[in-house]
């Protein structure tokens, strides 16, 4: 049986990893990929449905896909992940292009699925959501889709945060950790393909640990990542303030692979709007964790999300999260509006806000940020920075990298001038001479 599978994977980092995964167990089953979808057998599409933006991208891929079956090769769609998690029924009821379905915490039977779909079979292969995580040997499987020297580690599966906006415990299940001498094992197999940079994934990575050890080991995890020859940085995501610990900042200042770098989504800086969201912190609390991380890694890079436009925010609350940015000076900062999601506590609060208050709102707060940024970036004019090269820009010897400041695709860029060419994966000394809102540029130091 020669099948040609597609995969086309949506949303987060977290389901790029599943897909990951899933191209790795079809690929040992002999299943051949391919990345073209006009000649694939079968086409998977890893979906996201976390906010309504996501639900209609996924929705729109399927339908998109869908017409390959009418003027392709393809004979099935597989929808896996979230949104098939979350609306099995009306997906079988209402898009007919629809095969089979995998859910969240079923995709390591892609490979069963793909063979009875094949056959001409329609199904649907759901699990209990709160099963335990993925087969040791499975992981070790991945086909990596990201450039080869970096990769996300998924440390966690699930969410026991619970907030009113979201509906992730629901379709991912409770918060479920893997154990550190897989995930030591799975980063040993990553270094051997050429990943330097390994990104450490999670719904709350700051919680890893606390449902096998019987307490936060995000420390301990990361001492033992730091060990694994080949990694030279390891950057962490998706950090909830409220769990960071003292020694997860201890070890994060003392160890030079981990990046100063952390992601720390607080979603508001408003005491009564984090109440109704369900969040276990003030903003007095994320103000102390943030000094607290600044005094031990005076050079650390802070990111952060914020929702605007969250029921009955009123426009006190929300100068209060305003006024919350203008303190706190986030290097990095993403704002979301707020998703009215079915299903959820806040969906159901009285006095949801009007779409056009909510981007308005979002708009003045990247706005506040942009001179902040602009303010960050212009200090780095002078100094020297480690960079990573992504690739070569058509101007002649020019280069895109990252810094330990930048995650890939939701940060900036270093643009670098070289005279020696560089190679994409290759780490660079540049010296900063110019920057921008968001980016900086340097040259390569001789």
């Amino acid at each position: 049986m020669n099948i040609k599978i597609a995969f086309v994977s949506l949303g987060c980092d977290k389901n790029l990893v599943d897909s990951e995964v899933m191209l790795g167990l079809c690929k040992q089953a002999g299943i051949e990929i391919v990345a073209d979808e006009s000649v694939a057998d079968l086409i998977v599409v890893n979906t996201c449905c976390f906010i309504q933006d996501a639900l209609e991208e996924s929705i729109e891929t399927i339908v998109e896909m869908g017409e390959y079956k009418k003027d392709g090769n393809c004979k099935g769609i597989i929808v896996a992940g979230c949104l098939g998690q979350r609306y099995q029924k009306e997906i079988f009821d209402e898009m007919p292009e629809v095969d089979a379905i995998v859910g969240t915490t079923a995709y390591e039977k892609i490979v069963e699925v793909a063979k009875r779909v094949y056959a001409g079979e329609k199904i649907k292969e759901l699990t209990d959501i709160d099963m335990p995580m993925i087969a040791e040997d499975n992981s070790m499987l991945r086909m990596l889709s990201t450039a080869g020297h970096f990769a996300y580690l998924k440390i966690a599966e699930g969410c026991d945060n619970h907030c009113t906006y979201c509906v992730i415990p629901k379709l991912r299940g409770k918060y479920r950790s893997r154990s550190t001498e897989s995930l030591v094992k799975e980063a040993e197999v990553l270094a051997s393909q050429g990943v330097k940079e390994l990104i450490l994934v999670a719904q709350d990575t700051a919680l890893y640990g606390s449902d096998i050890y019987g307490k936060s080991c995000l420390d301990k995890l990361l001492t033992a990542l730091c060990k694994v020859e080949g990694i030279e940085w390891i950057r962490i995501l998706y950090c909830y303030p409220e769990h960071i610990t003292d020694e997860t900042i201890a070890v994060m200042a003392k160890e030079d692979k981990v990046c100063k770098y952390l992601d720390m989504p607080v979603q508001s800086g408003c005491d009564s709007v984090l109440k109704r969201m369900g969040r276990k912190n003030t903003a007095n609390i994320i103000e102390e964790k943030i000094t607290k991380l600044r005094t031990a890694m005076p050079d650390i890079t802070l990111r952060t999300t914020l929702i605007t436009g969250f029921p009955e925010e009123t426009e006190e609350e929300f100068n209060e999260t305003l006024g919350f940015v203008e303190r706190s000076r986030f290097d990095r900062l993403g704002v979301f509006t707020y998703s009215q999601e079915e299903g959820t506590p806040a969906a159901i609060m009285k006095n949801q806000i009007d779409e056009d208050v909510k981007k308005e709102r979002k708009d003045l707060i990247m706005e506040t940020q942009k001179f902040i940024s602009a303010s960050k970036c212009e200090n780095a004019v002078g100094k020297r920075m480690k960079v990573l090269v992504e690739g070569r820009l058509p101007e002649d010897k020019v280069y895109c990298a990252r810094s330990y400041k930048d995650a890939p695709d939701i940060d900036g860029l270093v643009f670098v001038s070289s005279d020696e060419e560089l190679l994409t994966g290759d780490f660079a000394e540049v010296v900063i001479t110019q920057a921008s809102d968001y980016d900086l540029y340097g040259r390569v130091v001789e």
